[in-house]
């Protein structure tokens, strides 16, 4: 294990409750298997038409592997973490959602019993997830959307335990816990997790848009399952060496891999040089879709693009000295070993 990985690596304090996951649920859970296959789909456009069909032969192929059609369970709910944090023009494309949320309807979920989670109200409304405050239209109807930030989808018995103390309190805070400074301390360290994916749902779909970033190198599928994602996290980014250590461990944690059962990513657009801000100066757009239940295949291919891209434009390319990736392998949360091999074509 690397020396810069190993002063940082922390043993993850989940806590369950009396409400912790079964393991007689009948859910459909991820392939235990890694590496992971990637199976990737072309779009002929970007609108609901273009990607109903690729989604559903993505999902089928997925089925097909798990040996399980993904109907409903126990629970008789999904839910679709979206990525909205660097605002319109880069945001989990609807159409996408609209296709995925089709798919399951398909499967026998209800539209009631299919949630969206997001991070902030304002980007969630911006760009499109919540009704317009002109026209009051939101093409998800009768859909539950659960945002992060109000502080309502959080338990006291669900966090990651960090040394790292946040600078400001952190959105859940234990009321009990205010006038005792060592408890305040303690919470501070805390990053509450989003307990309605894997306390109230069969599974999860994460559904990232893809950018660099500064100190995870990549931003997608392992950032959008884990940072923006819970609680108190920006605390991770004042030093190069925390954010990726954070990410790899809590992508790590047994609850949450559990109910995530794979990540679709669009790349109908994605930014190589400047994000997680949007900048349009450097997005790129293929008519690709991926889908894999390997989140460190997924954002190794995703690096390889932007590295080339960075090149072609004459930027350097992404320090090697992010080990987000290598982290995450080492915790065994996914592979980005033979990776050519892995990735099969699908046709809708």
């Amino acid at each position: 294990m690397p020396r810069l990985f190993a002063s940082f690596l922390i043993l993850f304090a989940v806590v369950s409750g009396p409400t912790g996951l079964a393991q007689s649920d009948p859910a459909p859970t991820a392939p235990p298997s890694r590496p992971g296959t990637v199976w990737e789909a072309n779009l002929n456009g970007f609108e609901y038409e273009d990607y109903a069909p690729e989604v559903e032969a993505l999902l089928t192929q997925f089925e097909r592997a798990l040996g399980q059609r993904l109907i409903p369970g126990e629970k008789g709910k999904v839910g679709l973490k979206v990525y909205t944090n660097s605002g319109p023009g880069l945001a989990t494309p609807v159409p996408l959602v609209q296709a995925v949320i089709a798919a399951l309807i398909d499967r026998g979920y209800t539209r009631e019993n299919i949630f969206l989670v997001g991070l902030n109200p304002l980007r969630l409304r911006f760009t499109g997830y919540l009704p317009s405050l002109i026209t009051g239209v939101t093409p998800f109807e009768g859909h539950p959307i659960y945002i992060l930030e109000s502080g309502q989808f959080y338990d006291p018995e669900w966090f990651y335990d960090s040394p790292l103390p946040s600078r400001f309190d952190p959105v859940f805070l234990n009321r009990q816990a205010r006038d005792d400074p060592n408890a305040r301390l303690e919470a501070t360290r805390r990053s509450f997790l989003a307990t309605p994916l894997f306390l109230e749902a069969d599974f999860w779909i994460n559904l990232p848009i893809y950018t660099d970033h500064p100190t995870l190198g990549v931003n997608g599928a392992l950032a959008n399952a884990t940072l923006w994602n819970a609680s108190n996290t920006a605390r991770f980014f004042n030093n190069p060496a925390n954010a990726p250590a954070a990410v790899a461990e809590m992508s790590a944690i047994p609850e949450l891999r559990q109910t995530w059962l794979f990540t679709i990513a669009s790349l109908q657009h994605y930014q190589f040089v400047g994000g997680p801000a949007f900048n349009s100066l450097y997005t790129v757009s293929d008519r690709k879709m991926w889908l894999s239940a390997d989140p460190v295949a997924l954002d190794t291919l995703m690096l390889e693009r932007i590295n080339f891209h960075r090149k072609q434009a004459g930027f350097p390319i992404v320090s090697e000295e992010i080990r987000t990736l290598e982290f995450a392998e080492v915790l065994k949360v996914g592979s980005s070993v033979d990776l050519p091999a892995r990735l099969v074509h699908v046709d809708g």
